[in-house]
């Protein structure tokens, strides 16, 4: 008896000890500098338990921290929001830190916007973000990446001065994505078709509120768009047949590229 009450004690102890050092891991302190709005929201995650391989991050600029609880679009509960209003592609590689050591599950990333708004040419956008991609894929490499397009704008809300002339500069960075993504073997999510008219590469008005920024409507499509990556990545339901042609043991095959979802027929 008194063998079996020591195994027992030792047995809690031990799992208290786990628990106690999973919840003693500190979020690192990111000292990149780009405004105030970065600076607080990277110290909010700091304060908040660490990333872990059961979470999945939604990963970006305004777009992504303008969806607030993610978990009630996505009718899940293991997602957390890391989009910080103004961010880049540079200020988001410099916050990896608090993102990757704990192996996410999953991460949807989604940048460029702002640093359209910087004047750089779409080559360059491109550039910036396929860095961050491969940055992630290499130090996170059981993480299912997933590269989301950039979205559309709409430029006759005359709103984004830094964005004047930009709407068509957009496409030329998702091509560029989708390429790398396509021979990288990181899935890419089209989103850009869903939000305009099929016609012109400008964001639909009724989906935003001020030519940039998605209102609930826009949320909610884009919402329904990731859910078959939600279901692959969780390894739920069939996760779409474009996952079983492409996935293998939860590595990408040879195919491994983008679905384009078609419409119904930033800063």
């Amino acid at each position: 008896m008194a063998i079996h009450l020591r195994r027992f004690l030792a047995v809690c102890s031990a799992s208290l000890f786990a628990c106690i050092g999973l919840h003693a891991q500190k979020v690192p302190h990111v000292t990149f500098k780009s405004g105030k709005h970065y600076a607080e929201r990277t110290m909010q995650f700091e304060r908040q338990l660490p990333v872990d391989s059961t979470m999945i991050v939604m990963l970006g600029d305004s777009h992504t921290e303008g969806g607030g609880d993610w978990n009630l679009l996505l009718a899940t509960d293991n997602v957390i929001n890391r989009g910080i209003n103004g961010d880049h592609a540079l200020g988001i590689e410099a916050r990896l830190c608090q993102v990757l050591p704990g192996q996410p599950k999953g991460v949807f990333l989604l940048c460029g916007a702002n640093d359209l708004s910087f004047g750089l040419s779409a080559e360059e956008v491109a550039r910036r973000i396929i860095h961050l991609i491969d940055t992630i894929c290499s130090q996170a490499p059981h993480t299912r990446l997933v590269m989301q397009s950039l979205l559309p704008i709409n430029e006759s809300f005359g709103r984004w001065k830094t964005l004047k002339g930009r709407t068509d500069d957009i496409p030329v960075v998702n091509a560029l994505l989708e390429e790398h993504c396509r021979d990288h073997k990181v899935p890419f999510i089209n989103l850009f078709p869903l939000f305009t008219n099929g016609e012109d590469n400008v964001l639909l008005s009724s989906l935003c509120n001020d030519g940039l920024h998605l209102n609930r409507d826009g949320y909610a499509l884009w919402a329904e768009a990731l859910q078959p990556y939600m279901d692959w990545i969780n390894g739920v339901g069939d996760a779409g047949l474009f996952f079983d042609d492409v996935f293998l043991d939860g590595q990408p095959s040879e195919n491994a590229g983008s679905l384009d979802i078609e419409p119904d027929n930033l800063p």
